[in-house]
């Protein structure tokens, strides 16, 4: 790792595991680096326990890398009965849109409808478990759901109360609708512009909160012995012990393989999870951005699943399946998934057509929902709960969970691990900032003096600033900084730079070209990755790293095979990208 301009300043995962192996004895060890871990995690470390955060992979490497990237109430958990995680769902959107301000932003939501009495029993029956597979639902359902919506979101309100309209102010905002919508209506949550960012500066909170605090990613638990946990690190091999008052099995859809894992006497624990995978398609269809207007189109396939559209980084978002599945680690979209996807914008866009060509990344992940036997997988709960196992030490499972409730959850596990650890809460965080978002400004008026500020200050384009500023917030000065002391070329085809890139690798943990491009990055999930642009980032990583040529290449070959195999990007598609970067003339 090389030094100097302020990267001597960070703790590196190197310096954390020398850490970790002179002082083996911790508190508390959260395994699985996704959401709900990392929540857990800073939540532990704000209370002054000396915790230990581990991931086999990357942080937010799997399941909370591939979110619908909404953050919402859940409005049709209403029907589910679900009113308290609706509750619970509409107060922790209002904290994230205060408190994660530079990532997390309203998201008018319009629903077309196209039927006046249809779905008014839905609640009643998947309640009583009548009838599994919900009828459309009509305009009085809708209404009905939406009035109990803006009830449940009254004592902080911060979004419009919703809105309904009759055919014609629907057909003159919505053009391209079916004639068969009817009406619609709209109300607002949020979405998530870079979650896997929030998900690093969440860890870097807590490591900021308490310096014994340590977060390793790539080092896999892989069993116990007596009171030890044995740890691998999976990039230099090496295995070591460590001792912990207690375990917080974080690892979602691996949550049971974990349990069985990690389980001393050879008996295999009660199974908690059973997930469904959810896959998305990121589009590059001007048309089609254009018939949103600015809006999140939430409507129902035929066959009952609810299905989502909005505009996401210059693209157009749209997803999703809803699929059982057995095996986490096989996922990814499959071609008939994709065929499902697309068939569906065909119900509620009928004259846009979309070509396979037009998706520019294919994406998937597990939600980890609890273990159910409903045979229509929308009525699985969406709720979380904390789960024991006595042991020595005692366990705790987190079950369930989805990005809007992470930090709830991760409260409601670290009172629970302070219970066991005879601790108290020293703070909480319903109100406290997140990285970035401490003092970022609320208001666009406030954004843009920003961006025009730092753009005079650090001699860089209004586009380059305000690149900086949606991907880094108020952390946005530091990194312009950073690269203003060095070389810094643009990355092919990017609003990235070089010297940003080496910024993220000495500061945020990526030890590899997926945890780079895909999660500190937003390269991949735009379409603006090139073959040229992962070489180059190739030839940073070594650098960086210390990668021999050797390495590198197969790094390289991995990558590339990996973004084929699950993302649909092909070699022709990255270096037709090359000859056609049109995505860096938005930065220049």
């Amino acid at each position: 790792m090389r030094a100097g301009d302020g990267s001597s300043m960070a703790r590196t995962r190197e310096d954390m595991l020398a850490e970790l192996k002179a002082n083996p004895e911790v508190q508390a060890i959260v395994v699985g680096g996704g959401i709900n871990g990392i929540s857990t995690f800073r939540e532990l470390a704000l209370q002054g326990v000396r915790v230990l955060l581990v991931d086999r992979g990357d942080f937010c490497g799997a399941c909370s890398s591939a979110p619908s990237r909404m953050i919402h109430g859940g409005l049709r958990y209403l029907e589910n009965g679900e009113i308290a995680l609706v509750r619970e769902s509409l107060r922790e959107r209002d904290a994230l849109l205060r408190n994660a301000p530079h990532f997390v932003r309203p998201l008018p939501t319009t629903v077309p409808i196209q039927h006046v009495f249809s779905g008014l029993l839905n609640s009643a029956f998947g309640v009583l478990r009548l009838r599994s597979q919900p009828a459309e639902r009509g305009a009085l359902a809708v209404k009905t759901g939406l009035a109990f919506y803006d009830f449940l979101s009254r004592e902080r309100r911060t979004m419009p109360r919703h809105v309904f309209r009759g055919r014609d102010a629907t057909a003159a905002l919505w053009p391209d609708l079916p004639p068969s919508a009817r009406f619609s209506a709209t109300y607002h949550d949020a979405w998530i512009s870079h979650p896997e960012r929030l998900g690093i500066e969440l860890i870097l909170d807590g490591l900021a909160a308490d310096p014994r605090a340590l977060a390793i990613n790539h080092l896999d638990a892989t069993r116990r012995e007596g009171g030890r946990l044995v740890l691998a690190d999976t990039l230099g091999g090496a295995e070591f012990a460590v001792t912990a008052d207690l375990i917080v099995n974080a690892t979602g859809a691996w949550l049971d393989e974990t349990n069985a894992a990690l389980a001393t006497d050879g008996n295999r624990p009660t199974p908690f999870v059973g997930g469904t995978k959810g896959s998305h398609l990121i589009l590059d269809h001007p048309g089609l951005l254009r018939a949103l207007n600015g809006h999140m189109i939430y409507f129902e396939n035929l066959d009952g699943r609810v299905c989502i559209l909005f505009p996401y980084l210059g693209r157009v978002l749209l997803g999703s399946t809803d699929i059982r599945v057995d095996k986490p680690g096989d996922v990814r979209c499959e071609d008939d998934e994709v065929d499902y996807i697309l068939k569906s914008l065909s119900y509620v866009f009928p004259g846009i057509a979309v070509r396979p060509e037009d998706i520019v990344y294919r994406y998937s992940g597990v939600r980890p929902l609890p273990r159910s036997e409903a045979s229509f997988t929308g009525r699985i709960s969406r709720d979380h709960f904390v789960a024991e196992i006595d042991g020595k030490p005692p366990t705790l499972c987190l079950v369930g969970g989805k990005w809007t409730t992470f930090r709830a959850f991760g409260e409601q596990a670290a009172d629970r691990a302070l219970a066991i650890l005879g601790m108290t809460r020293k703070t909480g965080t319903e109100d406290r900032q997140i990285g970035g978002g401490v003092g970022f400004p609320l208001d666009d008026a406030g954004r843009e003096a920003l961006v025009a500020r730092l753009a005079t200050e650090f001699g860089v384009t209004a586009p380059r600033a305000a690149h900086a500023v949606s991907h880094y917030g108020a952390n946005a000065p530091a990194i312009l900084a950073f690269c203003r002391s060095r070389p810094d070329d643009p990355l092919p085809g990017t609003c990235y730079t070089e010297a940003e890139m080496r910024y993220l690798i000495r500061h945020e943990y990526p030890r590899s070209l997926g945890d780079l491009l895909q999660r500190r990055m937003s390269v991949a999930i735009t379409g603006s990755l090139s073959s040229n642009a992962i070489s180059r980032a190739t030839t940073i990583l070594a650098e960086e790293l210390g990668w021999t040529a050797e390495k590198a290449a197969v790094e390289e070959r991995a990558f590339r095979a990996r973004l084929a195999r699950d993302h649909g990007l092909s070699e022709a598609i990255l270096a037709e990208r090359d000859r056609n970067p049109t995505w860096s003339l938005a930065c220049a």
